[in-house]
């Protein structure tokens, strides 16, 4: 996927934020959002969204000092969602449906990024998406596609969303490996917060390589490359990671809410639609 122009005023606010966050330095603020604007300037159009967007992370960093500035809101995230883990078990378990309703789940926990979407209400969006009819329904071929593979690729995005994660991989019922980016990158996940949200007991986790928001195979290690090319099911959650592997082929199942009007416009739906895209 592209960059579009949309895009721009968006990578300029996600610094602003990353920014205010990262220190309390106005004039570092400033120089970080003039030095930012300029990497806007030149940025080619044709790379995928991620791509750029890591760049302009490894600048907040070199300007506040902070390679993690979104670390204790990242912990507070999965704080909350192991709070509302026994309560998302028990919805899973009630229904007529299990693996739907895990789905679902692991969708609702999409919500929780401040890349996208800094405002969310996450027990109204577990509420909402519980019922919600999907814009994309692939669940047929992710049957039969997870009924085949012996063992499964599970791409994850954010910190606190691991949890949702975990309730889908207990629910599968199948080996899973669980990758997440290899350095801190907005609240994107790393081992350490998979590993908290419990996925080390349910998954095998392992580092993409990635240290961009998005897992781009240009960026990945050897080991994840290998591991991608080979996998007999693809899970990817959210939206970096659907710009990152939109173009690629594969049994990739894409899992995610429409945060904003230029994915939505990709995948030709409505933004807030949930999404269980499958290969074509």
């Amino acid at each position: 996927m592209k960059t579009y122009l949309d895009c721009i005023p968006c990578f300029l606010m996600q610094a602003l934020r990353a920014g205010r966050i990262a220190t309390a330095d106005e004039k570092k603020i400033k120089r970080l959002l003039d030095e930012v604007a300029m990497m806007l300037r030149d940025m080619p159009m044709e790379n995928p969204p991620p791509k750029s967007a890591r760049s302009i992370y490894q600048k907040i960093t070199e300007l506040t000092g902070n390679h993690d500035p979104y670390r204790k809101i990242k912990d507070q995230s999965t704080e909350e969602a192991l709070s509302l883990y026994p309560d998302l078990k028990r919805r899973v378990s009630n229904s007529e449906d299990s693996l739907l309703t895990a789905i679902r789940l692991a969708i609702a926990g999409n919500v929780i990024d401040f890349g996208a979407n800094w405002n969310f209400d996450l027990d109204g969006k577990i509420t909402e998406i519980c019922v919600k009819d999907f814009a994309i329904f692939d669940y047929d071929q992710f049957k039969d596609c997870l009924h085949n593979a012996n063992e499964i690729l599970y791409i994850g995005d954010n910190a606190g969303e691991c949890v949702f994660d975990r309730i889908l991989i207990e629910e599968m019922k199948k080996p899973v490996l669980y990758a997440v980016r290899a350095t801190p990158i907005i609240n994107d996940a790393t081992y350490e917060d998979a590993a908290a949200a419990g996925i080390d007991r349910v998954a095998t986790i392992i580092s993409s390589g990635a240290d961009g928001p998005g897992a781009i195979l240009e960026t990945c290690n050897s080991e994840f490359i290998d591991i991608f090319k080979k996998a007999e099911l693809i899970i990817s959650k959210g939206q970096g990671n659907y710009e990152a592997l939109s173009g690629e082929k594969g049994r990739i199942f894409f899992l995610l809410v429409a945060k904003c009007r230029v994915i939505a416009s990709h995948i030709g739906v409505k933004v807030g639609d949930i999404i269980l895209k499958g290969p074509q």
